[in-house]
């Protein structure tokens, strides 16, 4: 089945203390769609300007990404900037130009009113409802979020909440909505705000998971170098939903397997600044790595 994703398209420029790159594709919608490509066809929403590179186009066509939805507006793209600490742990903007972003409205395509499968990638909570408007009975809607949204448009956000089957967010955005340290204690509370699954995601130490079926522990797949962990988040919330619309059966059968999946591809994005190593991907690597984890984690 089919992938909708809608979020941000950017040029990103990112500085870490061992390299510096300029104007890299970037943007959740981005990364959530290249990953989830590597599954399932995906349908790209987004917005860009005029400047926006002929190559970066190239790159969504060569994994088969839906373009109809991507508005090329007159104006700058957004872009964004930031500068890594050593450790990789901590990064501070530099710079934020929104661009033709600042207007953006999502606009589906008809043939994409009926997609199955939805990942809301990390933009505004109203954006994201709007979005939602427009659809007709997903089987599986699922959101990302972030502090921004917690501190300008939490009305929003928790109206959005009571429409979504999944809402994925980090520990330090789970414990601004519920003022819970305790992830399982967090996750309980935002059950209760309407979502059926919920997906904490912990950084290097992986991702949390709260469902019908109860609690999983998301391993990360340990690396030994971080190049650049921009768009890791975006990544995994990709992966998870490519997957599931790729496996056969219910969503409860599958959700834990994505998840790996989710860890795995988000590994590999780590090791190259943008989407320079998901981009040149092959599903035997993805494979291959699944299987190291599974290893790893089986006792």
């Amino acid at each position: 089945m089919s992938v909708l994703i809608v979020g941000s398209t950017a040029l990103d420029s990112i500085e870490t203390a061992k390299a510096k790159h300029s104007r890299l594709l970037g943007g959740s919608a981005s990364h959530a769609a290249v990953a989830a490509s590597f599954f399932s066809p995906v349908k790209l929403v987004g917005v860009v300007g005029d400047d926006f590179p002929r190559r970066y186009l190239q790159l969504y066509r060569r994994h088969r990404i839906d373009l109809q939805g991507l508005q090329i507006r007159p104006g700058r793209t957004f872009h964004w900037a930031c500068k890594y600490e050593r450790n990789m742990n901590r990064r501070r903007t530099l710079s934020t130009e929104l661009g033709v972003f600042e207007t953006f409205a999502p606009t589906l395509p008809k043939a994409h009113q009926t997609t199955p499968f939805v990942l809301l990638a990390n933009i505004a909570p109203a954006l994201q409802s709007h979005v939602l408007d427009q659809l007709r009975r997903p089987r599986f809607v699922a959101a990302d979020t972030m502090d921004l949204w917690l501190n300008t448009a939490l009305r929003d956000l928790l109206a959005l909440l009571k429409r979504l089957d999944a809402f994925i967010l980090n520990d330090s955005e789970a414990y601004q909505l519920t003022k819970e340290d305790n992830l399982l204690a967090a996750a309980r509370k935002i059950h209760k705000l309407g979502p059926k699954y919920v997906v904490i995601k912990t950084g290097s130490h992986g991702s949390f998971l709260s469902g019908p079926g109860g609690l999983f522990l998301c391993p990360a797949y340990p690396l030994d170098k971080v190049v650049d962990p921009t768009g890791a988040g975006d990544t995994f919330a990709g992966s998870m939903i490519g997957y599931l619309a790729e496996a056969r059966g219910a969503i409860e059968n599958n959700i834990r397997r994505a998840m790996i999946y989710g860890s795995v591809i988000a590994s590999f994005c780590c090791e190259g600044f943008g989407l320079q190593r998901t981009a040149r991907l092959k599903r035997s690597q993805i494979e291959r790595r699944v299987k190291e984890l599974e290893k790893l984690t089986r006792f």
